[in-house]
Parts: structure tokens; C-alpha cells; sequence
């Protein structure tokens, strides 16, 4: 399965709130679920929420 295949489905119940992280590697990599919002880019309107859960799971995942 592709990662984009199993995106679907949990960027449906939580847009917002969902995470990409790969696992196994000697470093923490979390990014957003998204794109990169070009048409809003600069406009000072983005909805930060998702930043900050992949900034969150990040912490989480490097003190564990």
C-alpha cells in the first residue's frame, strides 16, 4: 500500500489533526498531512493546527 492510499481515509475523520511521520530512522521526521497551501501562502490565514500536532508528536516521539 502507498502512504497516499491510507491518507485518504484519516485525513477524512481528522483533517487538521494528522500527522506524517516515517518511523525506524535515527531521527524524528513529523510533517504535516498536506500540502503545501500555495493559494493562501503569504495571506497570513493558514490554519496552524496541523503544525502544531506534528511539532507535538514530534516532542512526544523524541522523549519516548
Amino acid at each position: 500500500m502507498y502512504h497516499d492510499q491510507g491518507h485518504i481515509p484519516i485525513k477524512l475523520v481528522d483533517f487538521e489533526g494528522t500527522v506524517n511521520v516515517s518511523l525506524g530512522l535515527p531521527i524524528v521526521p513529523t510533517s504535516v498531512d498536506h500540502g503545501t497551501p500555495f493559494d493562501i501562502a503569504g495571506k497570513n490565514c493558514a490554519n496552524r493546527s496541523s503544525m502544531k500536532a506534528a511539532m507535538r508528536l514530534a516532542a512526544r516521539l523524541a522523549w519516548a
